[in-house]
């Protein structure tokens, strides 16, 4: 995206540097159908522009949760900037649903946008910005706490992911034995996981209850622009995993204890091969998983494999697990540059295959989004997959 409204060199240093343009953007007047459009597209720079700042101070600190400065960027942004941002974006809403020329904004894209505009507006609560700001800052604490859990094998230190790796072992005493270590180092972060989680609901459910909402899960769903399809519906299909699914893993799960020749069927043996092969490896290193991805890509279609290939060469792929990087894996859409990022932690198993797969859909979803009139049009549509903007 071309910067318009705002200089090249501009960057986001405190709330002070940011202030005046929310501002000017608030009190501009609009007085005709076009300066609505340039209005919001200026808008929606500021928009872009913010969010990739804060994208990129939330993937490097997801990379690595032990770097002290990238945290402080991190909280920086979190305690400092979005809760400033948060009530003026709130009036740029109210004045753009206000505008006297938005029955002149035609399109589906304009009309799904609106939809959710509207509901943004219901749903805001001033006495919420603290909430969602505690929120996000203990969200986060799950991340580092887990980054900082690794066992101890033959005198090396290895991260969970990669202990994982022995349950595909056909030795069914190492399994247990690296299954134990796992449970036995995680259990050690109980105590602060449960206040943590406790912490987590209570103030999910206050930000709830300050919306008019009995619930966090009837708030949550109105609050990602679930607009087709109702909690009941959630419910509807929760029966039918039930009804159909579960039967089925149980089926699959008393097949596998008979063909391995079990009296008892243990966690560490949901895993390994049935008829002793040794576990699949399908990649050797980040940069095979990048190679083989891409050129799966390709046999789709080029353009996807292109996609992939530009990552690699913005270093827009952190792939591999490591100590001190968060759990996980997402696809982080990049509003202003347009250029995505993919975080994972693979270990060279068939799952971290299907990850990246999977997360390149998304990313490839993210280019196509490039040439979308509106940043915020492109926020809709990463809410929509669960990316983390």
């Amino acid at each position: 995206m071309k910067r318009t409204y705002l200089s090249d060199d501009f960057k986001i240093i405190n709330w002070d540097n940011l202030k005046p343009f929310y501002e000017e953007l608030v009190n501009r007047k609009i007085d005709s159908l076009i300066d609505l459009k340039q209005w919001m597209f200026d808008c929606s720079e500021m928009s872009a522009v913010v969010n990739e700042d804060g994208a990129w101070r939330y993937i490097k600190m997801t990379c690595n949760t032990t770097d002290d400065a990238l945290q402080e960027s991190f909280n920086y942004f979190v305690t400092e900037i979005e809760p400033n941002i948060t009530p003026f974006t709130n009036v740029l809403n109210q004045k753009l649903i206000d505008s006297p020329f938005l029955l002149e904004l035609t399109g589906d894209d304009n009309l799904v946008y609106l939809r959710s505009v509207k509901r943004n507006i219901e749903l805001y609560r001033e006495s919420n910005i603290p909430l969602i700001t505690q929120l996000r800052q203990k969200e986060q604490e799950y991340g580092t706490i887990s980054a900082a859990q690794t066992i101890d094998y033959q005198g090396e230190a290895m991260t969970l992911q990669k202990a994982a790796t022995f349950f595909k072992s056909t030795d069914r005493k190492l399994r247990e034995e690296f299954y134990n270590k796992i449970q036995i180092r995680r259990a050690n972060d109980e105590t602060i996981l449960n206040e943590l989680f406790s912490d987590l609901i209570k103030l999910r459910h206050q930000i709830a209850l300050n919306t008019g909402y009995s619930n966090y899960r009837d708030f949550k769903h109105d609050e990602l622009g679930r607009f087709d399809y109702k909690v009941s519906d959630c419910y509807n299909f929760h029966d039918a995993i039930q009804q159909y699914i579960v039967p089925l893993n149980k089926k699959i799960d008393t097949e596998r204890k008979a063909k391995l020749h079990l009296d008892d069927y243990k966690p560490w043996d949901t895993s390994v091969d049935v008829d002793g092969k040794p576990a699949l490896v399908p990649f050797r290193n980040a940069e095979d998983l990048i190679q083989k991805t891409t050129s799966c890509f390709k046999q789709i279609d080029n353009y996807f494999a292109e996609c992939i290939i530009t990552m690699k060469t913005m270093n827009r792929l952190d792939l591999d697990s490591r100590i001190g990087k968060a759990p996980g894996g997402y696809n982080y859409p990049l509003m202003e540059t347009d250029v995505p990022f993919i975080f994972m932690n693979s270990v060279g198993l068939h799952r971290d295959m299907v990850t990246m797969l999977h997360e390149g859909g998304h990313a490839v979803h993210s280019f196509l989004t490039a040439n979308l009139a509106l940043s915020e049009y492109k926020m809709l549509l990463a809410k929509w997959q669960n990316s983390p903007v």
